[in-house]
C-alpha cells in the first residue's frame, strides 16, 4: 500500500476485543540535526521510515514532549495530550525535547465494534471521506474532551493489566465512550455524516444477512428484495454504511464465527458450515486476514488464562 512504509502488524491481548494497549518508558534525546530532517521529510512528503497499521491508533502523552506526524499536519505533544490516527493512517512520531517520556500507545480494530445496534453510530468511523486524524482539533480545543479521554485510557490500560472478573465489558464500554465523546464534540463535522433514511433503507437487507449468514448472500437477490437495482444498491449501501456489502457479509461473517469458537466445542469446519463458507481453505484465509491467526490460535487464546 505504501512501499516507503513499515505495515506494522498488530498483535492483540485479546483478539476478542480486537485491540492492543502498552506504555512506552523513554530516556532517549532526539537531537536538532534529526528533528530538522524529519520535518523537512514531512514538508517534502518523505515518508520513509514511518509505519501504518489497521488498527486505529490514539497515542497518550504522560510526561515528556513527542511531535506527531501524519500526512496532513504535525502535531506536538506535551503531558495530557492525546493523538489519533485512523486505519492504515501513515504516521511516526519522534521525541522533541532531553529527558525522559512516557505514553500509552492504544490500538484498536473499530470493525469489531459494529454490530446491528450501533450501525447509525459506527458508520460515522468508517473514514470512507477523511481519516480520523482530522479529529485531532477536538482534543487540541476541548480541555474536557481531551482530559475525560485521557481518564478513560488510563482506566482501559488498568483493566487489560489487570485482568479482574468483567474486564471486558469493562473495556468495550470505554471504548464506546471514546467513540461517543468524539461523535458529539466534532463542531466541525469531520466524521462521515451520512443522511440516516439511507440506513433506514437498507435496514431489511442488514437483517436478512443477520439471519442468513449460513447460507449464500446474493447481491442480486438482496437488491431485488429493496427493489432497488444491482448498481444503486452496492452504491448506496457503501454510503450509507461506509463499507461495501461483500465486505460487510464477510465482516458479519468472520464475527459470528468468532462467537461460535469462544461459546462451543463444534470443530473449525463446522463453524466454517455454521457462518456460509463451505470451502474451509477460504474460511481459513479470510479469518487470518481479520484477526491476523487461524481459528485454532484465535480459539487457544480466548481460553488462556487471564492475569
Amino acid at each position: 500500500m505504501y512501499p516507503e512504509m513499515r505495515h506494522e502488524q498488530v498483535v492483540y491481548q485479546n483478539p476478542f476485543l480486537a485491540m492492543r494497549i502498552w506504555q512506552i518508558d523513554t530516556e532517549t534525546t532526539t537531537t536538532e540535526d534529526l528533528l530538522l530532517k524529519a520535518e523537512q521529510n514531512w514538508r517534502q512528503k518523505n515518508y520513509y521510515g514511518w509505519h501504518y497499521h489497521e488498527e486505529v491508533e490514539f497515542l497518550l502523552v504522560l510526561e515528556g514532549e513527542i511531535t506527531a506526524y501524519c500526512r496532513e499536519e504535525q502535531i506536538v505533544l506535551g503531558e495530557g495530550d492525546i493523538a489519533l490516527f485512523g486505519s492504515s493512517e501513515p504516521h511516526t512520531t519522534m521525541q522533541t525535547k532531553p529527558g525522559s517520556t512516557r505514553q500509552i500507545v492504544f490500538q484498536i480494530d473499530l470493525r469489531k465494534y459494529w454490530d446491528v445496534s450501533t450501525l447509525n453510530s459506527m458508520q460515522h468511523f468508517s473514514e470512507v471521506i477523511r481519516p480520523l486524524s482530522s479529529l485531532n482539533y477536538i482534543y487540541k480545543e476541548n480541555k474536557e474532551v481531551r482530559e475525560r479521554t485521557a481518564e478513560l485510557i488510563g482506566e482501559i490500560y488498568q483493566e487489560m493489566n489487570d485482568g479482574s472478573l468483567g474486564y471486558e465489558l469493562a473495556v468495550s464500554s470505554r471504548i464506546k465512550h471514546i467513540l461517543l465523546l468524539l461523535l458529539r464534540n466534532d463542531t466541525r463535522q469531520q466524521l462521515n455524516y451520512n443522511d440516516n433514511r439511507l440506513i433506514g433503507r437498507l435496514q431489511p437487507a442488514v437483517d436478512y444477512v443477520e439471519s442468513h449468514l449460513d447460507g449464500k448472500l446474493s447481491v442480486a437477490e438482496i437488491s431485488g428484495r429493496l427493489n432497488m437495482s444491482y448498481t444503486h444498491f452496492i452504491k448506496t449501501f457503501k454510503k450509507a454504511v461506509g463499507m461495501s456489502f461483500t465486505d460487510f457479509v464477510v465482516l458479519k461473517r468472520i464475527k459470528k464465527a468468532e462467537q461460535l469458537l469462544l461459546t462451543s466445542d463444534v470443530s473449525i469446519a463446522e463453524v466454517a458450515e455454521s457462518v456460509g463458507i463451505s470451502n474451509l481453505g477460504h474460511f481459513y484465509e479470510m479469518f487470518r486476514r481479520m484477526n491476523d491467526c487461524s481459528p485454532k490460535q484465535f480459539r487457544d487464546r480466548l481460553r488462556e488464562p487471564t492475569g
